[in-house]
């Protein structure tokens, strides 16, 4: 595919994580992303088929761009903890922000009927956290971490700490006593906080007691 064609999809996936995000999936419409893409519908419907196809496309572009990432630190020559350090330092710069993805995925899986899309959005999310329990797998083999890690409540440590501070802005901003829709504070405040969190909290839980120093 040349530039021009890969510049035009990305475009069209750019509005349509915007539309998605603001109206979910039931309340968008592919004509109105495509008016808003300046496309006709006849383009949109080449590069992606439907609305479920655009849809999935847009979950799994964000994803695929950050698997690649995990998958290359899981293949440096480093330590367990070192590349879970790196994981960390990435993960929290990608997704504490106020971008629309963040808001696309929070609408969508807080949704509470249960369908073949949900299925599929699912499978998509699954990428990475995978790649997160290779590198807890591998640690644990190596010794370097504890061989009885619960690998399913800390995954969902390092998730859910996310999922409660952005996606519910009100309650974790009077617990922060900031708002945290306030973006130089997100870069130059929280993130650092969180990583340093994260990083300490489970260095305490995934070390073994002669490896656990500071």
């Amino acid at each position: 595919m040349d530039k021009d064609k890969i510049d035009k999809k990305d475009h069209i996936l750019d509005v349509a994580e915007r539309v998605f995000s603001d109206l979910g999936f039931d309340g968008a419409s592919t004509r109105m992303i495509s008016g808003e893409a300046g496309v006709n519908m006849a383009m949109l419907n080449y590069y992606f088929g439907s609305k479920e196809g655009l849809f999935l496309a847009v979950f799994e572009r964000k994803i695929s761009s950050f698997q690649t990432l995990l998958q290359n630190i899981g293949n440096e020559g480093i330590s367990s903890w070192d590349k879970l350090e790196k994981c960390i330092d990435n993960y929290v710069d990608r997704i504490i922000v106020n971008n629309c993805f963040q808001k696309l995925i929070n609408r969508e899986m807080s949704i509470s009927k249960h369908t073949d899309l949900t299925d599929k959005i699912t499978k998509i999310l699954m990428i990475n956290v995978l790649e997160f329990k290779k590198i807890f797998d591998e640690g644990v083999k190596s010794g370097s971490f504890h061989k009885d890690i619960d690998t399913q409540l800390l995954t969902a440590t390092i998730f859910g700490t996310k999922n409660y501070i952005i996606n519910a802005p009100h309650i974790s901003s009077l617990m922060l006593g900031h708002d945290i829709r306030d973006e130089k504070f997100l870069e130059e405040k929280l993130k650092p906080r969180i990583k340093k969190y994260m990083k300490r909290l489970l260095k305490a839980y995934l070390m073994n007691d002669n490896d656990n120093t500071n």
